[in-house]
């Protein structure tokens, strides 16, 4: 009886395989030779399944993007925090430090490809609307924020949790798992407060302030 082939599930694998080629080897020098002996199989069966490297590299986004909306989009577990949810999306372990690091390496190849360009711009827009859905989980008084508001705040925590993945990848020993925690709680809670800050008094209009203006931030519970 001939062997059956998930096909979707070796697409998958020669996808992770080619995420863990770019994190460790580069952009330039991921190629479908070096991929396909990493994943244990000839270029012949490579090219039955994609067509090109830029089709691996896009089958590789596709999976790391499935991969944190699993991450993200879970049911949340009792007295979980927004830290702890958003913290899924740093590198904080072995495999997820694999997957940013083939985010920073495609980011790397954007400003001489438009087609990249687009495609970032759509997986950028992804993980926005994640972590939106994050927040409204999370923090119920999000559903008052004006769309403003709500916009700058998801600006912010998505640019935060770029540069704390660059940073974290350059150097490592700096940013151990415990830092970027903390980090990561003190951002939120500056965001947070300052999100409060600009909702609308119940009784006037006349104290709002302005969105552009930073006020000095209070503690608050995350």
């Amino acid at each position: 009886m001939p062997k059956i082939v998930d096909h979707a599930a070796r697409r998958d694998e020669i996808a992770l395989v080619a995420c863990r080629v770019v994190a460790e080897h580069g952009f330039e020098n991921a190629t479908v030779v070096r991929i396909a002996r990493e994943a244990g199989y000839t270029t012949g069966m490579i090219a039955h399944y994609f067509d090109s490297k830029q089709e691996i590299i896009l089958a590789a986004l596709r999976l790391m993007l499935r991969r944190i909306e699993e991450r993200l989009g879970r049911p949340a577990r009792e007295g979980e925090t927004l830290v702890e949810v958003l913290a899924e999306s740093l590198p904080l372990d072995t495999q997820r430090s694999i997957e940013s690091a083939f985010w920073v390496a495609f980011w790397g190849q954007m400003s001489a490809d438009e087609h990249l360009k687009q495609i970032n711009t759509w997986v950028h827009g992804e993980y926005t609307r994640l972590y939106g859905r994050c927040i409204a989980e999370h923090w119920p008084e999000s559903a008052h924020w004006g769309d403003m508001v709500r916009d700058e705040v998801l600006g912010a925590i998505a640019t935060f949790l770029n540069g704390l993945t660059a940073g974290a990848l350059i150097s490592p020993a700096e940013w151990p798992a415990e830092r970027q925690m903390r980090q990561l709680e003190c951002q939120l809670a500056l965001w947070r407060d300052w999100a409060r800050e600009r909702v609308p008094s119940r009784t006037t209009e006349k104290n709002r302030k302005p969105v552009g203006r930073l006020s000095r931030p209070r503690a608050t519970g995350l």
